[in-house]
C-alpha cells in the first residue's frame, strides 16, 4: 500500500478506536457524528481489506491485524503532533495538573513516598494519581495520555514505547525477625522445608520467579497464596512464613514491620524496573518533567540507561 493512498484522517480515528473501543466516544473526540465514524470505519476496512476491529458487548475488540497496526500508526501520528507542537515550558512551581503513573502496589510501596515528597516540594500545584501496571487497556490508555508513565517490570510495552533502566534488582528470602531461619547462611534445604507465603501477581513479570522455581524442581509447602503484595509485612510479621520478594520491597518492609531477609538459596534472574512511556509524550514538557524527577530520585548510577 502506497503512502499517497491512504487518508490522515483515516488514521487518526483508527488511532482513536484503538484508546478508546467505542464509537460514541471517538465521534465527540473527533467533533463528527456516530454515522461518520462507522462510515470511515468502513472505508479503513475496504483499504485494509480487514474487518480492523469487531463489535461485541464489551465493545470494539481490535483484530490482529489491528493490533499490528496500532503500534506504527501510533508513532507516526505522535512524529507528527510533535512537529506541529514543539515543546511549551514547563514551570512546576506555578503549573496545576494531575498526572498519572501506573505500577503495581510494589511500586507504590518503594516510589510513592519519596516522589510524592519531592514533587510536594517543587511543585505544589501537580497531584499524582496511580493505576495498576497490569491494568488490561494500560497500552491504550498511555497512548491515549490518559497515563503519563509506567514503572516497572512490564515486557508487554514494547512498540510505541521509549524506556529507561532504573535499577535491576535481586529476589530474596523475606520473614520476622526471630525466625528459625533468622541466622547465616539460608540453605536450599532451608528454603523447602520452610512454608511459604506466595504472591499470585498476574500481569507482572514477578510471575517468572515462580515459572523459575518449578524449571528448577524446588518443591515448596504454600501456606498461602495471596495476589497483591501489600499484605506481605502484616503477614510475615506474624507467622513463620517465607516470602520470595524484590530486595527493595524487602528493605522497605524491614524496619516498619520487624522483618529481615537473606540472599535467595535458588539463583533466580534480577528483575530490570523500567520507566516507561508512549512515544506521544517524549518531548511534552510535564511528563519530561516527570520522568526527570523519576530518574533523581530512582536510577542507580552503575546502570547504563537501556
Amino acid at each position: 500500500m502506497e503512502l499517497r493512498d491512504v487518508d490522515l484522517n483515516l488514521l487518526l480515528l483508527f488511532h482513536h478506536l484503538m484508546a478508546e473501543r467505542r464509537v460514541t466516544p471517538v465521534a465527540e473526540r473527533l467533533g463528527i457524528t456516530q454515522p461518520a465514524v462507522s462510515n470511515a470505519l468502513a472505508r479503513l476496512r475496504r483499504q485494509f481489506d480487514d474487518e480492523l476491529f469487531l463489535r461485541t458487548p464489551a465493545g470494539m475488540v481490535p483484530t490482529p491485524l489491528a493490533e499490528q497496526l496500532a503500534g506504527p500508526v501510533g508513532e507516526a501520528l505522535a512524529l507528527i503532533h510533535r512537529g506541529l507542537n514543539p515543546p511549551t515550558s514547563f514551570d512546576p512551581a506555578r503549573v496545576r495538573c494531575a498526572m498519572t503513573l501506573a505500577m503495581t502496589d510494589i511500586g507504590e510501596i518503594v516510589f510513592l513516598p519519596a516522589l510524592v515528597e519531592r514533587i510536594g516540594r517543587e511543585a505544589p500545584g501537580v497531584s499524582l494519581s496511580t493505576v495498576r501496571s497490569s491494568a488490561v487497556h494500560l497500552q491504550d490508555d498511555m497512548a491515549a495520555g490518559r497515563v503519563d508513565l509506567a514503572i516497572g517490570l512490564l515486557p508487554q510495552l514494547k512498540a510505541g514505547y521509549f524506556q529507561r533502566q532504573l535499577f535491576r534488582q535481586p529476589y530474596v528470602c523475606l520473614f520476622r525477625r526471630g525466625h528459625p531461619l533468622d541466622r547465616p547462611g539460608l540453605t536450599l534445604a532451608d528454603f523447602r522445608a520452610a512454608e511459604h507465603l506466595v504472591v499470585l501477581s498476574a500481569g507482572t513479570g514477578h510471575g517468572k520467579v515462580d515459572e523459575r522455581l518449578k524449571r528448577a524442581g524446588v518443591e515448596r509447602t504454600v501456606r498461602l497464596r495471596v495476589p497483591h503484595f501489600v499484605g506481605v509485612g502484616h503477614i510475615l510479621q506474624g507467622t513463620d512464613l517465607v516470602a520470595t520478594v524484590p530486595e527493595r520491597l524487602a528493605q522497605r518492609l524491614a524496619g516498619p514491620f520487624g522483618l529481615t531477609w537473606r540472599v535467595h538459596p535458588v539463583e533466580l534472574p534480577e528483575a530490570p524496573i523500567k520507566v516507561f512511556w508512549h512515544a506521544k509524550a517524549h518531548r511534552d514538557a510535564a511528563n519530561l518533567w516527570l520522568r526527570g524527577r523519576v530518574f533523581e530520585l530512582f536510577a542507580d548510577p552503575l546502570v547504563a540507561p537501556a
